[in-house]
């Protein structure tokens, strides 16, 4: 793969970055080169939402999307051929003295109080903006509080930036110049694939699959890189060096969401946000946990094999795709493998990959009549926030039998895994309340959890026993309970 520098658009017109190390964040390269120091650096850990900033690409149709992303977590490199949109971009070039609607509405709502936060808000609000405006709708107040998840802000008690969302919306109308954007983004589609490379440090990102499996064959040292949500930390907060990086962002046939032969299909490089979407489409049931899974900006970013990949204990993902029977489709060179997620993990932050193998895909059962499944998040914040104890739990019902049972927990040992004991107890018992007591005594025999900042043992045990008891609640035959946690959760947020 040859050698070229990385190309993007920035401030209307393409920049060409040749002196940049493959780990320098988007962050500092707007703030220190690029000089647009309206993005600012609040957390450095993609938690605070100050530096959002918006990505443009081409979808299918060549017409430009919008994402918000933090700006701190991404690497220059993997914003090759991409669109970088800074609040700076908000400025109408033909009246640069007019603020743009959400601007405005900032303004004339208060929004803004000592106003460090208040570039990230902006951009996420017009990212709701244009989505809102060309699909010709006008979001509720719920809708802007999930839309600006991702953006914390200690001064205005959002109130006020809520108004101003809504506010944007009945002022006269300003679109971004996404046409010229897209001609610019077309222009840069002719470029070949990204080869790049710093003080001997190099960054692959191939475009189709075959080219990419033999990267990964001939380099298995190097480090594979997807959205970067959490590679990023490892660079700003561990200082770790990297070594080569292999980008998985570009590689065509990774980013399908498929369903075939009752399978559901989903690419390694698709994002957590397509993600949760395929799923919720076929499991209603997992909305709640798609909205609390990270924040948009991460949603964006990340996909959602990185985070199986990742294998963190107190990930949200794991736990809820093991209870849906998830199967890994792993690939070294043309030899490919099949692996169920249950039987992935070895130990913490160990799995079973193989030296040069990476995840090709994340295959998922389609629901069934006789399934019933939920999926539960505790933690201390409601948005944004890392798990106490999360937890996937499926069942299988033959009448009121169960036949088939797949509990997995996060946060209540080194890896997120099965509790085959209190599998065990309901398998072949009738669904009733008897069985689920039988089984929450079981599941004690399954994890000994620790105790740390964001939760003790013991209530690490007590709410996983809970949750069992709720899940019975909400799918027993009889007067099951409602699903109403996050139309609850929306009338308090409105």
């Amino acid at each position: 793969m040859d050698i070229r520098p990385i190309r993007l658009v920035h401030r209307g017109r393409i920049a060409s970055i040749d002196h940049a190390a493959p780990t320098r964040t988007l962050l500092d390269w707007l703030r220190e080169d690029a000089r647009c120091t309206g993005t600012k650096e609040g957390c450095a850990e993609g938690d605070c939402g100050a530096c959002t900033v918006l990505v443009g690409s081409l979808d299918a149709q060549g017409a430009v999307q919008l994402k918000p992303v933090n700006a701190c977590m991404q690497f220059v490199p993997a914003l090759d051929g991409k669109a970088v949109l800074t609040v700076e971009d908000l400025c109408d070039a033909a009246a640069p003295e007019a603020l743009h609607p959400v601007q405005q509405a900032m303004v004339e709502c208060h929004g803004s109080q000592c106003g460090f936060c208040t570039p990230g808000f902006v951009m996420s609000l017009a990212a709701s903006y244009e989505r809102h405006c060309a699909a010709r709708t006008r979001p509720t107040r719920a809708q802007l509080a999930d839309d600006l998840a991702g953006n914390l802000c200690r001064c205005t008690g959002y109130r006020p930036i809520l108004d101003a969302g809504q506010r944007m919306f009945e002022l006269p109308a300003r679109r971004l110049p996404l046409q010229a954007l897209a001609a610019q983004l077309q222009a840069l589609r002719r470029d070949e694939p990204l080869g790049y490379e710093h003080e001997g440090q190099r960054f692959w990102a191939p475009r189709n699959l075959a080219d990419f499996a033999t990267l990964r064959a001939a380099h298995p040292q190097a480090r594979l890189l997807a959205g970067c949500t959490d590679i990023g930390l490892w660079v700003n907060k561990q200082m770790r060096t990297l070594g080569d990086i292999l980008f998985i962002g570009e590689v065509a046939e990774l980013q399908r969401i498929e369903n075939t032969d009752g399978t559901l299909r989903i690419g390694a490089a698709v994002s957590l946000e397509a993600s949760w979407s395929a799923l919720a489409a076929h499991w209603p049931q997992l909305q709640a946990m798609w909205l609390r899974f990270a924040s948009p900006p991460v949603r964006h970013a990340g996909t959602l094999a990185g985070n199986l990949a990742n294998g963190s204990p107190i990930g949200d993902g794991a736990p809820v795709l093991i209870a849906l029977n998830a199967t890994l489709l792993l690939r070294r060179g043309a030899q490919q493998r099949r692996l169920p997620l249950h039987d992935f993990y070895v130990d913490y932050m160990r799995n079973r990959l193989e030296p040069g193998e990476f995840i090709e895909t994340v295959e998922v059962p389609l629901p069934t009549a006789a399934q019933r499944m939920r999926a539960y998040k505790v933690s201390k914040r409601f948005d944004s926030d890392i798990s106490a104890v999360a937890a996937g739990l499926s069942v299988e019902l033959q009448g009121d039998t169960v036949v088939a049972a797949r509990f997995a927990f996060g946060g209540m040992a080194a890896i997120v895994k099965r509790a085959s004991n209190a599998e065990g107890a309901v398998t072949g018992q009738p669904w009733r309340e008897a069985t689920v007591q039988a089984a929450m005594q079981a599941l004690q025999a399954d994890y000994a959890p620790l105790t740390d900042l964001r939760a003790s043992a013991a209530y690490r045990a007590h709410v996983a026993r809970q949750l069992l008891r709720r899940f019975w609640l909400e799918t027993r035959s009889e007067a099951p309970l409602p699903l109403a946690e996050l139309d609850v959760w929306h009338e308090v947020r409105a």
